[in-house]
């Protein structure tokens, strides 16, 4: 089982009247990035967000990625996520295969249908139906990606053939599916023959367990696409921070996560299709909400402990049928807390191999 150091979005700053600190964030980010590529982790994964107090330096993934291909050497550097309604195919392929030049064939991408309302105002048009638009486009980002022509209406209304340049170094795009949950996700990604990134939170371990077995009997039943074996590919993010006892890492990991979740909320209740409960809660609720989430991580799902602790979790996903753990260290701890805890983390890595 792979080792992968994911970014989330946690950027904002612990006092909201504070100004932010863009330059110093991206300053971190390319920190533990070669860090992460000196200890010898899998790929390391950043998100695309929109608009938003959660997540501002992580607006456009493959400028950030490009900036990562040139600062590490070995590390892939994968996107968690690409909206992909938000953006046309061949910009997509373009964009990316820039970045698998610069970086040497390391590059790879998750896939998500996107889910906040005001991230669309980048395409209104793509909103309603961005889940059919996803599935759609992902053959056709498949072909491009391997330099066949398509066609496609100019702005004259003509339909023309176009191939997208440049040339990426990897011939095939290595490639997931990102999934909040929904079992038809997970079944749509093996159809697929693509990874599927998922999550621990919000999922019991038994819930991933049927989800991930549904995901393996659809990868095997497809046919091949250019996309992972039959075997198919799993990648789950965990919140992380191996400290150097259970108490050191609860105590420095329990305010900043606790602070992340409450922004994260309130994210989601300013979504126009959040449910009527959700869009209604007050801060206290919020509050409680974060309490309770934090606890339920500390429960099984996280990586938020001593080594010991992160050693039996990491066994327990791998015994699941984990096949590489991303690892969610930016939901709020300084700089020198996550370099602190990703040597630690790095240490673990020969008993999940």
């Amino acid at each position: 089982m792979d080792l992968s150091v994911m970014f989330f979005g946690a950027d904002s700053p612990a006092d909201p009247g504070a100004a932010p600190r863009h330059g110093e964030a991206y300053d971190d980010i390319l920190t533990v990035a070669r860090t992460a590529d000196r200890l010898g982790f899998h790929a390391i994964w950043t998100p695309e967000r929109h608009f938003q107090q959660v997540g501002q330096v992580f607006p456009s993934p493959p400028v950030l990625s490009a900036a990562l291909a040139v600062a590490t050497e070995r590390i892939n550097i994968r996107a968690g996520s690409v909206i992909l309604p938000l953006h046309h195919p061949l910009r997509i392929a373009e964009d990316w295969a820039v970045v698998d030049n610069l970086s040497h064939g390391r590059i790879g991408l998750s896939a998500a249908t996107g889910w906040h309302s005001a991230d669309f105002v980048l395409a209104p048009g793509n909103y309603d139906d961005r889940r059919e638009r996803t599935l759609r486009d992902i053959p056709l980002l498949r072909r491009l990606w391997a330099g066949e022509e398509a066609e496609f209406t100019d702005g004259t209304g003509a339909t023309v053939t176009v191939r997208p340049q440049p040339r990426p170094v990897q011939d095939t795009l290595p490639l997931w599916l990102t999934s909040s949950g929904n079992p038809a996700t997970w079944e749509a990604a093996g159809g697929l023959r693509a990874g599927v990134l998922g999550a621990t939170v919000g999922q019991s371990r038994e819930e991933l367990a049927e989800r991930i077995a549904r995901y393996r009997a659809a990868c095997a039943a497809a046919p091949d696409q250019g996309g992972t074996d039959a075997h198919g590919r799993v990648t789950l993010m965990a919140h992380t921070f191996v400290g150097a006892d259970d108490e050191e890492a609860r105590r420095l990991a329990a305010e900043p996560l606790k602070r992340y979740l409450r922004s994260y909320v309130r994210q989601t209740t300013a979504n126009r299709t959040a449910d009527r409960a959700t869009a209604e809660l007050t801060e206290e609720q919020t509050a409680l909400l974060a309490e309770f989430a934090f606890h339920r991580y500390l429960t099984w799902g996280s990586l938020l402990g001593s080594a010991a602790t992160c050693r039996k979790m990491l066994a327990d996903l791998r015994e699941l049928g984990c096949d590489e753990v991303a690892c969610f260290v930016d939901f709020g701890l300084g700089r020198d807390e996550v370099l602190a805890g990703l040597h630690r983390l790095a240490e673990l890595r020969e008993d999940v191999a």
